[in-house]
């Protein structure tokens, strides 16, 4: 008895040493872990706006194409907001991209050069419905990325550009499947699977 008395007080002894000695109460590994955070979302901002940078040069091309090649005067026009809006997106997230010393792609992406030679070889009608079919696909994809980094993103600036352009852009989903409808591309939720199966 005696010795389990004495074997709890010395265990005792030594949990409550480092309180008595004086030193740090807190967990060592949460410091790291914290750190290790900050890090990961930086870098998330960071992966995000360079997706984004690209995403709206592909937007500004595409749409430039759409204003040479489609035939209907909606999708043109539909074209050339992509120009206008997305030109100014792109400056604005580039001043703050130089502001954190972020470097931004300076092309668009291997996917998108695909998608825009695969367009340019359209004419008529049948660009007007790929085209649509492409914006109401990437504008579905973009709002909700938008819609998290402006609820869940770390870096203030990038943060507070989210929000500002996911109106926008939420703007820019609906027109485009309005317009998808009246071209004959598949634009209405749920259906744009089945559309791309069929072809």
């Amino acid at each position: 008895m005696k010795k389990a008395i004495l074997l709890g007080t010395v265990v005792l002894g030594f949990a409550a040493a480092p309180v008595f000695a004086g030193q740090e109460t807190t967990r060592p590994t949460k410091a790291p872990a914290t750190m290790n955070d900050k890090t990961t979302n930086k870098s998330g901002d960071q992966a995000w706006a360079k997706k984004v940078a690209a995403g709206g040069m592909a937007e500004v091309e595409l749409g430039k194409l759409a204003t040479e090649k489609a035939s209907s005067e909606e999708v043109k026009k539909f074209g050339q907001r992509m120009v206008d809006d997305h030109s100014k997106a792109n400056d604005e997230l580039k001043t703050i991209a130089q502001s954190k010393n972020i470097t931004l792609p300076a092309d668009v992406g291997a996917k998108e050069k695909a998608l825009h030679d695969r367009l340019s070889k359209l004419s008529g009608a049948a660009f007007d419905r790929a085209y649509m079919q492409a914006m109401v696909a990437d504008h579905r994809e973009d709002v909700p990325e938008f819609r998290k980094e402006a609820n869940a993103g770390k870096d203030p600036e990038m943060k507070a550009f989210a929000a500002k352009t996911l109106p926008t852009l939420e703007d820019h989903l609906k027109t485009a499947e309005q317009i998808g409808k009246t071209v004959g591309s598949v634009a209405t939720s749920g259906t744009l699977g089945k559309s791309r199966t069929k072809k």
